[in-house]
């Protein structure tokens, strides 16, 4: 498992939305609906055990306990899976943000400097443009 820092690494955008996006944010609920849900399977399961052997030892004509017991350890193990094929993607999403904002952060620089060094003075923006401003904006906060 490799270790990344929080801090800003040179090139990373200073002014970007720090906060998490919301689909981070919908990842790590889900992350710990996940964990929840499997320490409940644990715990069920060890009631389901004990309450089998305390009232029901010879149970007819009912499924095997055992089988359900089966039953409830494969669903459990099919929620570990999903849960390890998103932690990759909570990372490389994370990667793919910071770079996209480094990006961004410097081309708006090389445009900036550009401006200055030719002397020129743009006119204002259009509403169309405007708009787009704003969306890039947005999207960019929710990276």
């Amino acid at each position: 498992m490799s270790y990344t820092s929080n801090k800003l690494l040179p090139g990373n955008p200073q002014n970007c939305n720090e906060k998490q996006s919301p689909a981070l944010e919908h990842l790590n609920l889900v992350k710990l609906q996940f964990q929840k849900a499997d320490s409940d399977l644990d715990y069920i399961q060890y009631r389901l055990e004990y309450e089998i052997k305390a009232n029901h030892p010879d149970s007819a004509g009912e499924k095997n306990p055992v089988t359900l017991l089966k039953e409830l350890s494969a669903i459990k193990s099919r929620y570990q899976t999903l849960y390890a094929r998103f932690k990759p993607i909570a990372v490389e999403q994370k990667e793919t943000k910071n770079c996209i904002c480094a990006t961004f952060n410097k081309t708006m620089t090389m445009i900036q400097e550009l401006q200055k060094q030719t002397d020129l003075e743009l006119s204002p923006l259009t509403e169309e443009e405007k708009t787009a401003v704003q969306q890039l904006k947005s999207h960019m906060s929710d990276l």
